[in-house]
């Protein structure tokens, strides 16, 4: 990631994530509910983003592992986080931020609807 941070907000601004660095790439996954979303995931270690919010809608996915979150007002997925508090990673929705800043990442394309293996590689 690089040293400058970024804010991001849903739609209506009623979920807000600030990012403690703007990341380099994202990743365009293809399983069911990542390409039905149509996020572009950045990652980053929990306590790298402050996450405000006037409420979220957390859907657990049938493996239980992470918990997506959306706007309960305007309906915009903007984070996931692991189910596991252990587990340091969570995943923030890059399409929540400036086309200008989204055009300026190296997007992966990640088969996670197959093989799990990025196909840029």
């Amino acid at each position: 990631m690089a040293e400058v941070s970024v804010d991001l907000a849903c739609d209506c601004g009623g979920v807000r994530l600030h990012l403690a660095s703007i990341p380099n790439e994202a990743t365009d996954c293809n399983c069911g509910i990542c390409r039905r979303y149509g996020a572009l995931w950045a990652y980053a270690a929990p306590r790298d983003v402050a996450t405000t919010s006037a409420g979220t809608d957390v859907y657990l996915r049938g493996d239980r592992l992470i918990a997506f979150h959306r706007c309960r007002t305007c309906g915009c997925v903007t984070h996931w986080r692991a189910v596991d508090p252990d587990r340091d990673r969570m995943g923030v929705n890059m399409r929540l931020a400036p086309p200008d800043l989204v055009a300026a990442l190296r997007i992966r394309r990640l088969d996670g609807a197959d093989t799990w293996t990025f196909l840029d590689e």
